[in-house]
């Protein structure tokens, strides 16, 4: 068999690739789209005007007349989408004629993950009430009126990090005061309960499918990753097999799936610094119905977590690991499995050592988006990933 040109993927390899590893349907029709779209044009910059255009076109197209946009400015931060912020002046059903603060979300030609406008917009859209998050008001799930597929959504106060300090790529490496520590860990713990706590079945969620009880949930996770790295990745890396087969060994069961943030950590929310309020949960187009302990796995990772001044490691910079623990269950009414926890941490760090050795590189170097050196720079932290990976298999023997 020759060689397989991944950057202009024939429909046999694609289906090839269906058939070796199923997967929840939706991320599967997430996939092939990327596939397909791969040998088409790289990123192209795109103007402030070409924006407003794109957006003017789809408000015209779901609200009618009647609306004025402007203000345009670009919002900076995250790894793998544009954002733009504007002023919207219209008729809202709910608070009728009003000047809103927004921002438009799009993907670039070929984003570090494939993840879809209309899942998140979906999630986003069950949280309302539940947990704060921007309210959430329209979708270009393919792209018809703006140039890449995009989302939009109300603008919400805060910062991610304290006003006085730095941070690293991410929001890693924040330093959080023992003030500022002690009023956010309540909420923080708070909120992650009362996602897993939403009535998945009760809400809007078509671009969703749940996991059948049992080991569906687990299996759909390793082979996604698996196609993944089949997609994307350009080197052999025995690692990356040893843990594929280590998962698949050990896979956990799941009887209740919940609704799964899958990227809820410091960096990932918005707070006010008057009152130190978390006024928003952002970053959820990785959201699945899925295992708790994948969030929670996620959550307690040492990458997004830090030291206080005695030298105690505290998860996401705010609260000893066991307090976390203590304080999740208090909230959420369930016990954590220690042992199921182990395996997502696994499995975390495995889909996150694909996502930045072949995903990002491939979309860095075939110039598909505008974090190309972002990107490209954040693939030399894989080698720290995979060697706690490592780590972690070797605990669990």
């Amino acid at each position: 068999m020759g060689q397989i040109d991944k950057n202009h993927p024939a429909p046999a390899w694609i289906e090839s690739l269906r058939r070796k590893y199923p997967i929840e349907p939706q991320i599967d029709q997430l996939l092939v789209r990327k596939l397909i779209r791969r040998a088409g044009p790289g990123y192209h910059s795109v103007g402030l005007d070409t924006l407003v255009n794109g957006v003017t076109s789809l408000l015209s197209n779901r609200i009618g007349a009647g609306f004025h946009l402007d203000n345009p400015r670009w919002l900076s931060g995250g790894a793998s989408k544009l954002q733009m912020a504007f002023d919207l002046d219209w008729d809202d059903p709910q608070a009728g004629r009003i000047r809103s603060p927004m921002v438009l979300r799009i993907e670039p030609a070929e984003s570090i993950v494939a993840t879809s406008r209309l899942r998140e917009f979906q999630l986003i859209r069950a949280m309302e009430g539940k947990v704060p998050v921007p309210r959430v008001y329209w979708c270009d799930e393919e792209g018809e009126h703006l140039p890449y597929p995009g989302l939009i959504y109300g603008f919400s106060e805060g910062v991610t990090k304290p006003s006085n300090t730095t941070s690293g790529v991410s929001g890693t490496g924040i330093r959080l005061s023992r003030e500022i520590r002690e009023r956010l860990a309540p909420q923080f713990v708070g909120h992650l309960a009362a996602i897993h706590s939403v009535d998945y079945r009760s809400a809007d969620l078509s671009a969703f499918t749940a996991p059948e009880p049992g080991t569906q949930c687990a299996q759909w996770s390793v082979a996604w990753w698996e196609r993944v790295w089949e997609e994307d990745g350009d080197e052999e890396i025995p690692l990356l097999r040893v843990a594929a087969a280590w998962l698949r060994r050990h896979l956990p069961v799941l009887k209740d799936p919940v609704l799964v943030h899958s990227d809820y950590r410091l960096g990932n929310f918005l707070f006010t610094e008057h009152d130190l309020r978390i006024s928003a949960v952002l970053d959820w187009e990785l959201g699945r119905i899925g295992d708790r302990h994948q969030d929670i796995a996620w959550t307690t990772s040492r990458t997004f977590g830090g030291i206080d001044d005695d030298g105690e490691f505290l998860v996401c910079g705010m609260l000893p690991e066991a307090a976390f623990y203590d304080a999740y269950e208090d909230a959420a009414g369930h016990e954590i499995n220690r042992r199921t926890v182990r395996w997502y941490q696994v499995y975390n760090n495995f889909s996150l050592a694909i996502l930045l050795i072949g995903s990002g590189y491939r979309v860095a170097i075939n110039g598909k988006t505008h974090q190309d050196v972002l990107v490209a720079w954040l693939s030399g932290l894989a080698s720290v990933v995979l060697d706690q990976m490592r780590e972690q298999i070797e605990e669990g023997l």
